[in-house]
């Protein structure tokens, strides 16, 4: 006898849509961030192809013997160098921003760890740049100078070199934290493959220690910021290619095989 519309659906058919809604993905999971990976990929990216150059602009001129005299003859070079060096700043800051919604599924406090030292890590770059660019009216006062104020203009360019260098040094300090917090939440969600992340966290961490050491007056001549730079660009490419990997759940777990499918039982009259 079949069942009428009116009655009750079996258990069998109600168990069986029970496991399909369990089994749907995630309205919040890693998938709608595709566009997310690919931009934090471009991000991670543009950060080498700008910061580089940047840097052999910079010390080109910062780092001459005649710094003063070099300053006012190529007080340009120097203002491209420190300009490209602050266009990073919003790249360090939109990386916190962007991964937040990422990272909160995973860990809310990682998430807002990773954003905070993002900031600090932008804020203490813009300094730095700041304090490039104030070598150039050094330099312009210099050339202008007469003989017994070269001693002080020099003293002072000495002063905001090694204000900047401490700007830089406490910059990837905060950087290798948030890069700490960022590839511990890739090894425990499988965001990226574990051997990603733990290459991740082995150049943070050198990072980290580097930094300390640069602020303690040790010139490692920024070594220490080349595993993790070759991971950045590394996983730059990967995220542009791939995307995250979707983390997965108890809840998300497709049906093993070897699970009996519930069918709906036969109505009973």
């Amino acid at each position: 006898m079949h069942r009428n519309q009116g009655e009750p659906r079996s258990k069998g058919t109600v168990t069986m849509q029970n496991q399909l809604r369990t089994n749907a993905p995630r309205r919040n999971g890693v998938g709608p961030y595709r566009t997310t990976a690919r931009t934090v990929g471009v991000i991670y990216l543009a950060g080498m192809f700008i910061g580089i150059p940047a840097n052999i602009l910079i010390l080109s001129v910062l780092s001459a013997p005649d710094r003063l005299a070099l300053l006012s003859q190529n007080s340009t070079l120097l203002a491209i160098g420190a300009v490209l060096w602050m266009l990073t700043v919003a790249g360090d800051a939109a990386h916190g921003i962007l991964m937040f919604p990422v990272l909160k599924q995973h860990n809310e406090r990682i998430a807002i760890g990773y954003l905070g030292f993002r900031i600090i890590d932008a804020t203490f770059i813009a300094i730095m740049g700041l304090l490039i660019l104030a070598q150039i009216p050094i330099g312009t006062l210099s050339k202008q100078a007469e003989a017994p104020d070269g001693p002080y203009l020099q003293g002072l360019s000495a002063v905001l070199m090694q204000t900047h260098h401490y700007a830089y040094s406490i910059a990837m300090l905060t950087l290798g934290v948030a890069g700490l917090l960022v590839c511990s939440a890739f090894y425990k969600t499988n965001l990226l493959p574990r051997p990603l992340a733990v290459w991740g966290l082995a150049g943070y961490a050198v990072i980290l220690c580097g930094s300390v050491l640069e602020l303690f007056g040790f010139d490692l001549m920024t070594i220490h910021a080349i595993p993790g730079g070759l991971w950045e660009l590394f996983v730059g490419v990967w995220l542009i290619v791939k995307g995250f990997t979707p983390i997965s759940g108890p809840s998300e777990s497709p049906m093993s095989s070897t699970t009996p499918t519930p069918t709906s039982l036969p109505a009973t009259s």
